[in-house]
């Protein structure tokens, strides 16, 4: 194992909100930060970002050229755009190494490489995501509030979302897409609050540019709908948590503290890597706990 200096005091793995928001608190504490981008971020296809305080309606892209820049600001901080694809622990901390071949060590390293959702196999459904196939009320629920609106999902998700949706439209049908396992109870619940329950599968989601017309059913019914809430899986966008030896949950989220330490010293995580709360309100106050709690470690270590 090597014992020369690290390159950077921190590498922060993903440069979206969270990233970047670590990036922005390191950067004003006079920290040398490398920051790592793939320049994939899960909301590339959303139109416009939600419910962030004095940014309500701004596009994802714009949210993340400003962060940049304010980032960038800062004469210690670096953003490079390179996919990160190993990360070993050494005596002196960490090494990084991208899919160019370049290789980066720091003393500390921030995961904040979010999640990947996996598209569902119906037509229409990867190109609709974001746009108007949708997994937030409180990021897009208001755009479509008092429209027909549908959720796909089914057994216990499916009443949940359900009910959740049915706060924003009382104009709502739920799509099981197949035989329901919702409950007896769960069913009856639905139907006392007007909600249809269709379990025809379906067939394609008919769209342009994104924006759905409806529902098309293998019985060739179409349904009309302004919007479709969906929570399709999702995984890790990465596997270094793993490689790392990080403890994650039983959903494959990352096991943080309080302040976004991971079980592996040295190694601390933020943003949807550790939460399903996929909010950039979320992402962004993670990243800056993270950030402060990395500057007080390091403080501490030398005082």
């Amino acid at each position: 194992m090597t014992s020369a200096q690290p390159d950077y005091e921190i590498i922060i793995v993903g440069g979206s909100y969270a990233g970047l928001s670590a990036a922005l608190v390191l950067g004003r504490s006079l920290r040398r930060v490398l920051v790592l981008d793939s320049g994939q971020p899960a909301n590339r296809q959303t139109p416009h970002s939600h419910s962030f305080l004095t940014r309500d309606g701004a596009t994802p892209a714009e949210l993340a050229t400003i962060a940049r820049q304010q980032a960038l600001a800062y004469s210690t901080v670096t953003i490079k755009t390179a996919t990160v694809t190993r990360a070993i622990k050494q005596d002196t901390g960490f090494i990084v190494s991208t899919d160019a071949g370049d290789s980066y060590s720091a003393g500390r390293l921030l995961l904040a490489t979010g999640l990947t959702d996996q598209m569902l196999p119906i037509p229409g459904f990867a190109e609709c995501w974001g746009i108007s196939v949708l997994h937030c009320p409180y990021c897009h629920g208001y755009e479509v509030h008092g429209q027909a609106l549908g959720v796909l999902a089914n057994g216990d998700a499916g009443f949940e979302m359900g009910r959740l949706i049915h706060h924003w439209s009382a104009n709502l049908t739920l799509f099981t897409n197949g035989p329901s396992t919702l409950s007896p109870e769960q069913t009856a619940a639905l139907k006392r609050h007007q909600i249809t329950i269709i379990e025809t599968p379906i067939s394609v989601i008919p769209h342009q540019d994104g924006q759905l017309s409806g529902l098309l059913l293998a019985n060739q019914t179409h349904y009309p709908l302004a919007a479709l809430f969906a929570r399709p899986p999702m995984h890790q966008a990465s596997t270094l948590g793993w490689q790392l030896g990080c403890l994650h949950d039983d959903m494959g989220f990352v096991q943080v503290d309080d302040f976004g330490r991971t079980t592996i010293p040295g190694v601390f995580a933020a943003g949807d890597t550790h939460t399903m709360m996929r909010q950039v309100t979320v992402a962004a106050t993670n990243g800056m706990r993270a950030a402060v709690t990395l500057n007080k470690e390091m403080l501490e270590e030398t005082f």
